[in-house]
């Protein structure tokens, strides 16, 4: 198997090429990087927290990230939802622009806090768990883990994907401005612990997954909307953290944007332009296959070809060009002002 899919497939279930291409967003061009920012050539250390589309099952407690071995456990590419690599990896490997050590505390099926809005199973790591009870002892300013600096390093959160998709149908404005309010305290934390360059990724349309679509049209138009009030509310917390911090520098990358432009036309990026059906999946696919483009005839083109491997996880094309969209905007420099 190319990735163990088992506990993530769960989630589902219960939660109901190198070319370069042009940037999907354009940078701000009068957004100044702060002296806490090295370019992206010398980010060194990147601590990337989130969900199933971010995991690649590192724990904190085994073997370390190394330059011969950057993302440390488990072995290349990890436990991923993408049936090969995912965007952490090929950021890693692929799209860096030095050695990076990336320490991915991302978590299968997490919410921002399991208090305000229920993972499918009470074990799952919230990205506030996460940060507070595995980067905190593993990475705070008394670790030996690892030698960071706040000129040398990366956070980057993507999560929000179970966040709406447990918590949409309660249309409740009240519970998203609870969610971001912690979510800006997990921000704060890590700052006043050092942090200073931040990058925030946003939802991407998973209200054309298969999940969704297999839902009403009122259903997916309630998904939809708190998917874009979800991304507004993300851009004011981007925009609030600059103004509260005038020496971080703050990086959005706009995933639903990207998505977007994939699921409307695969070949706006070489990586996507093998995908052949960006609605449906196959049932045979779903776990994982032995190869990344592994061919069963009952599903009439290889799992490479489908956007979707399940109901909810796209495959690893589009995980390349998330992590090729990343870099470029790390390269271009932050564009929150």
């Amino acid at each position: 198997m190319i990735s163990s899919l088992v506990p993530l497939v769960a989630a589902v279930l219960s939660l109901s090429s190198t070319a370069q291409a042009a940037p999907a967003q354009d940078p701000n061009p009068h957004c100044h990087a702060t002296s806490a920012w090295p370019g992206w050539s010398g980010v060194k250390h990147a601590f990337i927290f989130g969900d199933s589309y971010t995991t690649t099952g590192f724990n904190v407690s085994g073997t370390q990230p190394t330059p011969t071995n950057p993302l440390g456990n488990p072995t290349y590419p990890g436990y991923t939802a993408s049936n090969g690599p995912n965007w952490v990896d090929f950021l890693t490997v692929k799209y860096n622009a030095s050695t990076l050590l990336t320490y991915d505390l991302a978590y299968g099926g997490a919410t921002i806090d399991s208090a305000l809005v229920a993972p499918y199973l009470p074990t799952v790591s919230s990205v506030a768990e996460q940060i507070q009870n595995e980067w905190f002892p593993a990475y705070g300013a008394d670790s030996p883990k690892a030698s960071w600096s706040s000129d040398d390093s990366l956070f980057a959160i993507f999560d929000g994907i179970n966040d709406v998709g447990n918590s949409y149908l309660k249309n409740s404005t009240a519970l998203n401005n609870g969610i971001f309010a912690v979510y800006r305290s997990l921000v704060d934390e890590l700052y006043q612990a050092g942090a200073r360059n931040f990058a925030f990724l946003n939802v991407p349309p998973v209200d054309r997954s298969p999940l969704t679509t297999a839902n009403s049209v009122a259903d997916q138009t309630l998904e939809r909307n708190d998917i874009a009030d979800w991304n507004n509310a993300l851009k004011k917390m981007a925009e609030s953290l600059k103004d509260d911090y005038r020496d971080v520098n703050v990086f959005t990358i706009d995933t639903n944007k990207i998505f977007t432009q994939v699921l409307n036309k695969p070949s706006s990026y070489p990586q996507t332009a093998l995908y052949k059906n960006t609605t449906a999946y196959c049932v045979a696919y779903e776990n994982g296959t032995p190869t990344t483009d592994y061919f069963n005839s009952t599903c009439g083109i290889p799992v490479n070809q489908y956007f979707w491997l399940n109901s909810l996880h796209p495959t690893y094309p589009m995980h390349d060009v998330l992590a090729q969209q990343v870099s470029l905007q790390l390269e271009a420099g932050p564009n929150v002002c």
